[in-house]
This record gives structure tokens, C-alpha cells and sequence, in this order.
């Protein structure tokens, strides 16, 4: 199936998910995160068909979001290792998983727990302020038009009523 893209998309979420939306690839960015960093080691924890696993390391790897490395050369083998992008964007999957955790729990709880390294404690991510460190929801934060805001798709309504576009009749 085709999926929409968001390449045109004038907004950050649309251009991430253009880069990450695919369905595989927060589960390909979750395996090498714990690890698995061998095409085989991945295709077989994911159940994914071995040319949609290619497809979807050669779109991570030229959108800088994951490193190949060779570690055989005949035949030539690779290795997938999360670049310093797709170790910034592993916060992002933690916080989606202790949403899944709370709502969407698979049976018998669930799989994953995470450790703080630094204080050696069992954490659930949350967004916190980058300023003060409390935590931030829908209700405590508001969304003001940045230094990129235009009139485009993805943020057409949101310029016009911003004041960045004329009012349409």
C-alpha cells in the first residue's frame, strides 16, 4: 500500500514523519537501540520480509538516522548502529512506549523496563521543560508560531489564524 508523504509538509512533525513514519521503523530503530545491530538478527525479531527490511535500512541510513558498517568483506556484511540522530530520537520511542504501557498494554504487562543509568532507578519517560524540568501535557504547554511559521500545507489554518496569511472568504 502507498503511503501519503508529508515532504511538502510545512511542519516538523510531517517532515519526522516523512523520515520515520513508516510503520517497521520505530520497531528497526527500537531493535538496534536494544542491540541488534545484524540485518539477519533483525529480520528475524521483527518477522519482516527480508527486501521491506532492505528497503527500510537504505531509507534510515540516507536519511542519516543509521550508520552501516561493514564487518565482513567476502562476502561484504554490514552492521546497522544508530547514528547520534537515531540516539536522539530513542527518547521520542521510550515516550511512546510508556504511553503504549499505560494505554494500550499488551497481556501479561509490559515487556520492557527502562533503568536510569546515571541513578540506577526504574523510570517511565515524560516530556519535561528544557527551562524549569517540570513535566509538560497538552494542558500546561501552548503552541506560539516560530521562526520557520508559513502558509504551506500542514500549516495553512493554523498561519491564517496566526495572522501569517490573509483571510480566505
Amino acid at each position: 500500500m502507498q503511503r501519503t508523504s508529508f515532504a511538502e509538509m510545512h511542519c516538523s512533525i510531517g517532515q519526522s514523519l516523512e523520515r520515520v513514519g513508516e510503520w517497521w521503523t520505530p520497531l528497526i530503530v527500537r531493535d538496534l537501540y536494544l542491540g541488534l545491530h545484524r540485518f539477519d538478527d533483525i529480520a528475524e525479531n521483527l518477522g519482516i520480509a527480508r527486501n521491506l527490511l532492505t528497503r527500510r535500512l537504505q531509507a534510515l541510513v540516507a536519511d542519516g538516522i543509521v550508520e552501516r558498517r561493514a564487518y565482513q568483506e567476502r562476502p561484504p556484511r554490514y552492521e546497522y548502529h544508530l547514528s547520534e540522530a537515531g540516539r536522539e530520537l530513542v527518547p521520542v520511542l521510550m515516550a511512546l512506549m510508556a504511553w503504549g504501557d499505560k494505554w494500550a498494554t499488551p497481556a501479561g504487562g509490559p515487556p520492557v523496563r527502562l533503568v536510569h543509568d546515571s541513578c540506577g532507578t526504574e523510570f517511565t519517560p515524560r516530556v519535561c521543560c528544557s527551562s524549569c524540568g517540570d513535566p509538560v501535557t497538552a494542558e500546561t504547554a501552548t503552541a506560539l508560531p516560530g521562526p520557520g511559521a508559513a502558509y504551506g500545507p500542514g500549516t495553512k489554518v493554523l498561519a491564517r489564524r496566526s495572522g501569517l496569511a490573509p483571510e480566505q472568504s
